[in-house]
């Protein structure tokens, strides 16, 4: 599958079959993930996968509303979780006026996770809206790594649209902002 495919066909899955997704195909997407770049190649994403129903069960109390059915249904949860102070780090100090770079650098190891998974015909939906401590207490995770994100994983049960997207000059610019780049 070429990448533009993917980007363009990806969707946010919410309903999944209750099929194992086996182990060489989470090699392969945790994979995707462990090679997506990073601030000075610190590697700060940790990912916990989850697939005993009742831990899933109790990650989705802490998800309110619709989020909670997709991590109890799902297959797999993967819990994506950054190690602090790494990211945006330089000689002794943050670099930039955004600190630690945790979230950046996580995020874009999820987006290289959910294309991998697409075009192994799996589906994903990225979900903020938890509350993370509860999930790292569940979880075990240590103090000095926080938790990010929760991905449900799964063979779809769903194929959702294509949301409308913003014209290419609504989001990008010529040389300032506010100046459409049209190409």
């Amino acid at each position: 599958m070429e990448v533009m495919e993917a980007i363009r066909g990806r969707r946010s899955i919410r309903k999944f079959k209750p099929d194992p997704v086996g182990d060489e195909l989470m090699r392969t997407v945790l994979e995707a993930g462990r090679w997506a770049p990073s601030w000075a190649n610190t590697q700060c994403p940790r990912f916990v996968v989850v697939r005993d129903s009742e831990v899933r069960e109790k990650l989705a109390q802490i998800c309110p509303g619709r989020w909670s059915a997709s991590v109890r249904d799902a297959p797999v949860v993967l819990v994506a979780c950054a190690e602090l102070g790494k990211s945006g780090w330089y000689k002794g100090g943050w670099v930039t006026d955004k600190g630690d770079w945790f979230m950046f650098d996580t995020a874009l190891a999820c987006q290289n996770l959910m294309l991998a998974a697409y075009s192994l015909g799996l589906g994903t939906v990225p979900i903020g809206y938890f509350d993370a401590k509860k999930a790292a207490r569940l979880l075990d995770v240590p103090q000095d790594v926080q938790v990010v994100l929760l991905l449900p994983l799964g063979w779809p049960d769903e194929k959702p649209k294509a949301p409308l997207r913003k014209e290419l000059k609504e989001v990008a610019f010529a040389e300032k902002y506010g100046r459409p780049f049209i190409p």
